[in-house]
């Protein structure tokens, strides 16, 4: 996790370094609470995976669109655009463009 230094602030939408592999970023952690940058760059879930997790998620597209499937339903996500995973929901991410800016709030 990057640590801010005093009045010195970092920018969501900033992708400068461009990557091939999905990014993580965390931007802050307490002891219930976990907010994350993803960036995909077309990556979707391994074949056969599904997200089974203890937390909720509250995921939101700031750039770029998005496919989630939960259970047999596929949710497509534009900009703007955010969705509440209660935990143990069973999902997948189907598609995303390249680049999706993601902003996922994990919270118990």
């Amino acid at each position: 996790m990057k640590k801010l230094k005093s009045k010195k602030t970092l920018n969501i939408f900033d992708i400068t370094q461009l990557y091939s592999d999905e990014l993580f970023e965390t931007i802050l952690q307490t002891a219930n609470t976990r907010i994350e940058k993803i960036v995909s760059y077309g990556q979707t879930s391994p074949e056969g995976f599904w997200y089974d997790q203890d937390e909720n998620e509250l995921v939101t597209v700031l750039e770029g669109e998005a496919k989630i499937r939960l259970n047999d339903e596929i949710i497509t996500l534009q900009k703007g655009d955010y969705l509440n995973i209660q935990a143990r929901t069973r999902h997948r991410v189907e598609y995303t463009a390249n680049p999706t800016i993601w902003l996922a709030v994990f919270y118990k």
